[in-house]
Order: structure tokens, then C-alpha cells, then sequence
């Protein structure tokens, strides 16, 4: 089970990395004037690259926590909410992991329509979706 987790672990934070920086390459796309056809081909490579990268981490990632939620019942049984509140918190990352692919197609079609000011919020949200998952893991509150 310790290697499992130990997986587990080190896909989501490879993952979590991307959805750090995708984001921020969204900010940098917003900000690119007209006109500046080579910058924002090198950011769209950019962030093609980074979210298929990140889509393939996101596999085993999702799959070792099946693993251990079903495979050795962790979080199974009475008294575990915290683990129903964690995967709903894991949906809404599978969710803005989509979101922000949806945003890049946008960008490649040029209907991009909001600011950089809107996508430095949109980059803060997997700060705190991890900071309350990682909470939820270990202090399991209820």
C-alpha cells in the first residue's frame, strides 16, 4: 500500500504543478498585444504542451487513489465524510483541469473575451482546491 501511496503523491503533485502554471501561461496569452503573432504562437505551444502533459499525469494520479480508496478501503466505511468531501473537491479539479482546456481552445480560436485580471484569479483556485484536500487527507475533520 506504501508504494501505491507513494504514487499517488507524487502524480498529483506533478499534476497539481501543471495546474499551477497552465493558468499563468493564460495570464501571459491575455496580455499579448495585437500584432504579436510570434509570442503568442510560442505561448500557445506552451500551453498545448503543458496541458496534454498534464492530462497524462492526471491518469495515474486519479487511478492510484481509486486504487486506494477501493482496492485497500481507505476512507471506506462509517465515519469518514472527510473522504466524500474530498472527492467532490477531486471533481471540481478533474473539472477546472477541463476548464482550463476549454480556455486554451478559446485562445486558439482567437474568442478569447476575458482579461489577464480575470485569468490571475482563475490561476489561484488550485491553490486552494490542494490547500483543503491535503486538509481533508490529514486532519480528516469529520
Amino acid at each position: 500500500m506504501l508504494w501505491v501511496k507513494s504514487f499517488h503523491i507524487v502524480f498529483i503533485a506533478s499534476w497539481f504543478a501543471g495546474l499551477f502554471y497552465l493558468p499563468r501561461i493564460l495570464v501571459n496569452l491575455a496580455m499579448v498585444p495585437p500584432g504579436s503573432e510570434a509570442e503568442r504562437a510560442r505561448l500557445l505551444l506552451m500551453a498545448r504542451k503543458l496541458y496534454r502533459f498534464s492530462t497524462l499525469l492526471a491518469v495515474p494520479a486519479l487511478g492510484f487513489g481509486l486504487w486506494l480508496w477501493l482496492g485497500y478501503g481507505i476512507g471506506l466505511g462509517t465515519g469518514n465524510g472527510w473522504m466524500h468531501a474530498k472527492l467532490l473537491l477531486v471533481l471540481v479539479v478533474v473539472g477546472y483541469h477541463h476548464a482550463c482546456g476549454a480556455l486554451l481552445r478559446r485562445f486558439e480560436a482567437n474568442t478569447n473575451r476575458r482579461s489577464h485580471r480575470w485569468y490571475r484569479w482563475f490561476n489561484e483556485l488550485p491553490v486552494l482546491l490542494l490547500l483543503a484536500i491535503v486538509i481533508l487527507v490529514v486532519v480528516k475533520p469529520f
